[in-house]
């Protein structure tokens, strides 16, 4: 009861707490000009499929951790990998893109690394903290995915089938609200102490700073023009499948791959601060505009 007079806030929620913690970043995300300028369309597909690729192996990491603890008190409550888990979703969607040999052309930044290798050790020595990652990555995602789905679908003009757009449909959950009230009323109930909450707390933080790397990472890798350690042609081309189709050799492998071309010379040039503003912003949109959404 004296501690809980010492810090009154730590009395609510932990869904409600994790989104208080978070705030700051939300509004900062919520200002950038990314959110304008995905709207609009403005976005490439070469952003966009290094964001897919990152995100992959920070869904693997993280459901890999999820899986060893799925019996772990701690966390057991809040396991739903038939709604939420992205993994395969996203494997999908990167041989969509990138075609059958994906795997072997998908880059791996450092940043990248360094978020894989928390989420792994999160799991292996302190896995309630593992809710921290899920609730940040899981809930916005499914809280902002379906905005963000229609908005990709036409500026990359993508089927409208939703080949490309895996990760952002959620076949196990047939209502996004009644599903997050389950979800936070799980979350809410996990028995922590005021100690374990705070660094809760502290872990969703730095899950926003972990993310902001990965981005700034590819924003490098995009100002520099390269994908997988090959250079990416200036004059981008938004390349999908199913439209008009040819066929260009893989700097990698050599073998042909179906592609579709089309030039977007109705939109903005992409100059090196816009494609950082995109990438990061990807993300930070999938998080903070499904929070808010809560």
């Amino acid at each position: 009861t004296s501690v809980l007079l010492l810090f009154p806030s730590m009395s609510k929620d932990l869904s409600e707490l994790m989104k208080e913690a978070t705030k700051e970043v939300h509004e900062q995300a919520e200002n950038t000009p990314f959110m304008k300028n995905f709207q609009k369309g403005q976005v490439s597909l070469h952003e966009f499929k290094l964001v897919t690729a990152s995100l992959y192996f920070i869904y693997s990491a993280l459901e890999e951790e999820i899986e060893h603890n799925k019996d772990n008190p701690v966390y057991a409550p809040v396991y739903f990998p038939s709604e939420l888990h992205r993994k395969a979703a996203l494997e999908e969607d990167l041989e969509y893109f990138y075609g059958s040999n994906w795997r072997e052309e998908i880059p791996c930044p450092e940043a990248t690394q360094k978020y894989v290798e928390r989420l792994h050790y999160v799991g292996k020595n302190h896995p309630e903290l593992l809710v921290a990652h899920a609730y940040t990555r899981y809930l916005g995602d499914l809280s902002g995915g379906q905005v963000l789905k229609k908005i990709a679908q036409k500026a990359l003009q993508l089927p409208s089938t939703g080949e490309g757009l895996a990760f952002f449909t959620f076949d196990g959950v047939s209502n996004a609200t009644k599903f997050k009230q389950l979800y936070r009323s799980r979350m809410n109930a996990l028995e922590m102490d005021l100690a374990t909450k705070k660094r809760v707390l502290e872990e969703a933080k730095k899950a926003f700073l972990l993310n902001i790397q990965v981005f700034e990472a590819l924003q490098e890798m995009v100002s520099k023009g390269v994908e997988n350690g090959y250079p990416v042609q200036p004059n981008a081309e938004l390349r999908t499948r199913g439209i008009n189709k040819s066929y260009e050799h893989g700097p990698a492998s050599g073998k042909e791959r179906e592609k579709t071309n089309r030039t977007h010379t109705d939109m903005t040039p992409i100059t090196p601060l816009l494609r950082w503003i995109l990438a990061l912003g990807f993300l930070a949109t999938t998080v903070a505009v499904g929070l808010f959404a809560m």
